[in-house]
């Protein structure tokens, strides 16, 4: 049975949550506008639009939502996976680049050149995101190693940003991911370690590759702060990232983070998605994070049924927008194909 294999989800009290009504909808909007998104990706990927491999983020938006949210946006760093619309969108990059990206068009967030897998946006600190498992993490790592030596070696003040790398559960049987975290304590680096623990890597259950499953448990390990969170309720997310953020934005340390979470679609869209039961899904499929929030919004009065409605209206119109330029952006100039190669030539 389901309840047999699945690991304890840890318990919070809604009641420890303190947003207020414009931070309610703000988390809404956002995990909405990605739910949004990876669905109309899901249907011009099927309608033959975009091509290669597409990984969605459906059923994760809470950990995105929760821990970018955070943070200052445009300031603090954001380093992804190849499942990335959904954080570059968190992370303020516009529904229109990130969609004309996925179309190769020259208007995308990386010109045309990055696809599903490598959206970049310098403007909003999205690193990028990277196709090879464990690659993002010591990119992100150097991230924050920038801003401390800035502040310490320089003497900038003004340096004081966090990074937050987010990878899934397969990346953590990876050796980058001891080494950064060996580093990232030893010299206290501003950065929040995120596991996005979606139970799968590919078609590999977490369980079977993985001696202790436990992640949270290897940041005490290297000496840092280890949390579970359950990764299908934004408010426990974004109340336990607000107090990593601040640890770290204060000069004590790194955080590691491990949101248990759910894809509600296969690994990507070439998937047929047969080696998960239904039993399984459904049981992840009745803790959808945004119905969630709404129904916390709505109990708590900080927001009504018809706010929410209102929306989920003006967020579909946004995403049918970014369908509309990029399908009129045009295409990369041939004669432009090794621009963009090196960092000077932006």
């Amino acid at each position: 049975m389901v309840s047999e294999r699945e690991r304890t989800l840890p318990t919070f009290e809604a009641d420890h949550a303190s947003i207020t009504h414009e931070e309610g909808l703000i988390l809404y909007e956002d995990m909405v506008l990605g739910r949004l998104f990876e669905d109309k990706c899901a249907e011009m990927y099927y309608r033959g639009k975009m091509f290669g491999f597409v990984h969605l983020y459906n059923g994760q938006e809470a950990v995105s939502s929760g821990i970018i949210k955070a943070m200052r946006p445009g300031e603090d760093f954001v380093c992804s996976t190849y499942r990335d619309h959904v954080h570059a969108l968190s992370a303020g990059v516009p529904a229109r680049e990130v969609m004309a990206e996925l179309f190769g068009k020259e208007t995308g967030c990386s010109k045309g050149r990055g696809g599903s897998m490598h959206m970049f946006s310098a403007q909003h600190k999205l690193l990028g995101g990277f196709a090879f498992v464990a690659e993002g993490i010591p990119v992100a790592t150097g991230a924050a190693f920038q801003t401390k030596y800035r502040r310490e070696a320089l003497g900038d003040e003004s340096a004081d940003q966090v990074t937050a790398c987010f990878f899934g559960d397969g990346a953590c049987n990876n050796g980058q991911f001891y080494e950064c975290l060996n580093m990232a304590t030893l010299w206290k680096l501003p950065i929040i370690f995120v596991v996005e623990n979606n139970k799968w890597a590919i078609g590999m259950a977490h369980e079977r590759a993985t001696s202790d499953p436990e992640i949270y448990k290897k940041g005490p390990a290297f000496g840092m702060p280890g949390y579970e969170v359950d990764g299908m309720d934004i408010l426990a997310v974004h109340t336990l990232a607000k107090e990593a953020v601040t640890r770290a934005r204060a000069g004590e340390g790194p955080t590691l983070i491990e949101a248990l979470t759910y894809r509600f679609r296969g690994h990507s869209l070439a998937d047929p998605d047969e080696l998960r039961d239904q039993e399984e899904k459904e049981f992840w499929f009745s803790r959808d994070p945004i119905k969630k929030l709404a129904n916390y919004l709505i109990e708590k009065d900080l927001a009504s049924a018809e706010q929410l409605k209102e929306i989920d209206q003006k967020i579909q119109a946004v995403v049918d927008d970014a369908v509309e330029f990029a399908e009129s952006s045009s295409e990369p100039d041939p004669s432009e194909l090794y621009r963009f190669v090196f960092a000077e030539d932006q």
